[in-house]
């Protein structure tokens, strides 16, 4: 019994050369420097349609790639990798009830196109970036990992068929996967080294600040008749840096274990999106002008998590997911951006 912890806790403790799909991304180098935090060595892949240069550390190696080209991928995977992780995706809800082809084009076949890569080289552990959004519509609250799936948008669905993949690909390749469901990813790095902003966002905090900052002129809130305290859509926050922790505790406990886990990551709390405005409001000192307009097509009510199975597997919780730290860390992410461009 002592030796098979022994052998283990080796495995656990073992750095990985890890090939991060979306690293120069928002969510994905918040990732990338919480793996060097742990000191595995760290290849990013991305194509930068989304993601920054600016957000790629000189320490690692840089691929420049798409998904949609599997040359592309297995000229990375051939470099020869212990673990990927997956987060290039488009992720805009409301966009992929408009443009369904564009999330079947990117998400589905350039996921299948990864899979497909990774098991041609033998890579068999993958953390991937899943989604609140494969549940849909709560039939209760708070959302566990056994609530039923019926995803309200095409991008919530394109992300619960990779997890069906994912589920295949295990049966048939012996590929183990980490699939973690975020709620709503906000924040920006608590250490303020980070601070290369998201492109043409469509998350509701840096929207937010981009009217703060004048680079928008008002902000449109999406429905205020929901059946909730204020008649807004509630959602659960969960800062970036939270996010990128969890991601290495589930490449680690795959490592370690050799099974598959898919887990909730949220900060088990609610807070509507007028209250999101009003604290941005006060801690910015800006006006933060807003329209309340219609409602959003696929857009739940309510979205709260219970985090209890990640914390109990890998023992992973919210840290700096308290709404000022949202709003605070983000507010420090554009001014620096500001300022940037100002000199």
């Amino acid at each position: 019994m002592y030796r098979k912890c022994a052998i283990l806790t080796a495995v656990a403790e073992a750095y990985m050369n890890v090939l991060v799909i979306g690293g120069a991304g928002y969510i994905g180098s918040h990732v990338v420097k919480e793996l060097m935090k742990h000191n595995h060595r760290v290849t990013v892949f991305d194509n930068l349609s989304s993601g920054l240069r600016q957000n790629l550390f000189k320490e690692n190696e840089f691929i420049y790639g798409t998904i949609l080209i599997p040359g592309d991928l297995d000229a990375a995977f051939a470099k020869g990798f212990d673990a990927f992780i997956h987060l290039a995706a488009f992720k805009a809800a409301g966009e992929s009830m408009i443009a369904p082809e564009k999330y079947s084009i990117n998400n589905i076949n350039g996921t299948l196109n990864i899979l497909n890569a990774a098991a041609s080289h033998d890579c068999k552990r993958m953390v991937f970036s899943s989604s609140a959004a494969v549940f849909g519509e709560p039939q209760y609250l708070p959302i566990d990992e056994s609530h039923p799936k019926h995803p309200e948008n095409y991008y919530g669905y394109t992300k619960l068929s990779i997890e069906e993949f994912m589920a295949w690909y295990e049966k048939l390749r012996g590929l183990r996967f980490a699939a973690l469901r975020y709620f709503n990813a906000a924040g920006y790095d608590v250490d303020g080294e980070l601070s290369g902003l998201e492109q043409n966002p469509a998350n509701l905090l840096p929207v937010i600040m981009e009217v703060a900052c004048g680079m928008r002129e008002k902000l449109k809130i999406f429905g205020s008749d929901y059946d909730t305290r204020d008649g807004t859509c509630i959602r659960d926050y969960v800062h970036v840096s939270d996010l990128a922790a969890a991601h290495v505790k589930a490449l680690e406990y795959i490592a370690e274990h050799d099974e598959s886990i898919s887990v909730n990551l949220g900060s088990e709390k609610g807070t509507t999106v007028t209250e999101m405005v009003e604290a941005a409001r006060r801690i910015t000192g800006r006006p933060i002008p807003a329209d309340y307009v219609a409602r959003r097509a696929g857009d739940p009510a309510s979205l709260v998590a219970t985090s209890k199975y990640a914390y109990e597997k890998l023992g992973w919780k919210a840290e700096y997911s308290d709404t000022d730290t949202l709003v605070r860390t983000t507010w420090n992410a554009y001014q620096k951006y500001n300022r940037l461009v100002k000199n």
